[in-house]
C-alpha cells in the first residue's frame, strides 16, 4: 500500500485527509518520525512555506509528503495577518493574543469594510524533489 506523509503531528489533519483519501493510501502524521526536522517556515508566501515544508519531509522520509500553510488575509490589514497568523502577536503568541491583536487592529476599521479570507496552499513533494500546488 503506497503511503503519504502527512507534513504536521495534528492527528486531525491527518484523519480528514485519511478519509478523504480512502484505504487505498496510508497517510502517516510527522508522529511516525520523532526525529523529522522542525521546519522553519520562513517563506514570503503560503505557497512557498507549503512547498518547503513539503520538500524537507519528503527528503528526509524518503517517501511523498503533504504539507499545508494557511491563516487569516485580512483586505483592510493589507493581508494580515497573512503568513503569520500563528505568530502574529509573537512568536509564542496563543490563538487568545492573536486574536486580541486582530481586534485591537481592526478598530479603527468601519464594520462594512471589514472583509477576509482564510487562505490556505498544499503541496505535494516527492523524495526526487518535484512538487505539485494547489
Amino acid at each position: 500500500m503506497p503511503i503519504l506523509i502527512l507534513a504536521t503531528r495534528n492527528q486531525g489533519k491527518r484523519r480528514e485527509i485519511q478519509d478523504m483519501l480512502g484505504s487505498e493510501i496510508q497517510v502517516v502524521s510527522l508522529d511516525a518520525f520523532p526525529n523529522a526536522p522542525e521546519v522553519i517556515e520562513d517563506g514570503e508566501t503560503f505557497e512557498a512555506n507549503a512547498i518547503k515544508k513539503a520538500r524537507e519531509i519528503a527528503k528526509y522520509t524518503g517517501l511523498s509528503a503533504l504539507a499545508d500553510d494557511s491563516g487569516l488575509v485580512v483586505d483592510a490589514l493589507n493581508g494580515a495577518p497573512g503568513i503569520y497568523s500563528a505568530r502574529y502577536a509573537g512568536e509564542d503568541a496563543t490563538d487568545e493574543a492573536n486574536n486580541a491583536k486582530l481586534i485591537e487592529n481592526l478598530n479603527s476599521i468601519p464594520t462594512n469594510q471589514r472583509t477576509a479570507h482564510f487562505c490556505c496552499a498544499m503541496a505535494l513533494a516527492t523524495p526526487d524533489g518535484s512538487v505539485q500546488t494547489t
